[in-house]
């Protein structure tokens, strides 16, 4: 007799069991159903804007010592494929008739690992509007815009950069028609970039850099400092602080080696002149977005 009284006990506990979870679940709030997360896209497109004091370019002045606003987008997708157009204001003084300086670019980098990585690319410089034939006083029957295309191959291992480029047209309205011994077609670029970063600031780097013009042709006859070659060295350093929302600063020095080719460089627009090579210095302030 026993025996069945617990057995008809726990046959009325066990169905009433369903109805105790009921109970439970009932009095416990029902969790969110959380909404499928968006596959991140294998690319990023970013934007930039700076402002900067002086626009120098392989150690010589662009803007004739005065400020630019300098901005750009780019491209970069996971395969390594990378696109990219910048845009500076730039100095009649030195480009007849412009104003501006427009780049595009693309190219291909390949991690080899977490330090190295290797890539090729292209890049083509163009100044709307700006020609020889503009310049206040123009060389006869010369029409020579300043647009280069150039290919170049780079090389990286964490903070140190080396990129080798190669002049695939003349080279910044440097030809026979306006006063050089040849096409200056095959003028090439090599440069080291170093940005150390401080572990003492987070965000503070060391900048450096180093780089050599080499011109494959040589003017016609001496300038007005009586030198005909144009090649020459070029460096810079300073630092650059990085904030964590892509706010930039960076103050910088930089100076060129062959001082007697570019002393005494007269404007495309009117009388002055300017040493464009020598020592100087810039700021620069702006965003990536």
């Amino acid at each position: 007799m026993l025996q069945r009284k617990l057995i008809a006990t726990g046959l009325l506990a066990a169905s009433m069991l369903p109805g105790l979870a009921f109970a439970q679940d009932a009095s416990k709030p029902a969790e969110p159903v959380k909404a499928a997360e968006s596959p991140k896209p294998p690319y990023s497109l970013t934007a930039n804007v700076y402002l900067v004091s002086d626009y120098f370019f392989r150690g010589i002045t662009q803007t004739w010592d005065k400020p630019a606003i300098q901005g750009g987008f780019d491209f970069v997708h996971d395969s390594g494929v990378y696109l990219g157009t910048w845009l500076s204001n730039v100095s009649g003084n030195q480009y007849a008739g412009g104003s501006l300086e427009w780049d595009l670019y693309g190219g291909y980098n390949y991690k080899i690992n977490d330090d190295f990585t290797v890539g090729a690319g292209v890049y083509y410089y163009y100044y709307p509007g700006a020609n020889f034939d503009k310049a206040a006083a123009p060389l006869p029957g010369v029409s020579q815009t300043f647009n280069t295309f150039e290919g170049n191959l780079t090389a990286g291992w964490k903070w140190v950069s080396f990129k080798f480029s190669y002049a695939f047209s003349n080279y910044f309205g440097a030809t026979t028609s306006t006063g050089y011994t040849d096409s200056t077609s095959g003028t090439y670029y090599p440069e080291l970039n170093v940005a150390f970063p401080l572990s003492s600031v987070e965000g503070l780097s060391l900048i450096g850099h180093a780089g050599y013009t080499h011109y494959s042709a040589k003017l016609s006859t001496p300038n007005v400092n009586g030198d005909t070659d144009p090649s020459y060295a070029d460096w810079k350093f300073g630092v650059s602080y990085v904030w964590k929302d892509g706010w930039t600063l960076g103050a910088y020095y930089v100076g060129t080696s062959n001082t007697g080719f570019y002393k005494n460089t007269t404007s495309f627009a009117n009388s002055q002149v300017k040493d464009l090579g020598g020592t100087g210095g810039y700021v620069t302030a702006g965003r990536t977005f």
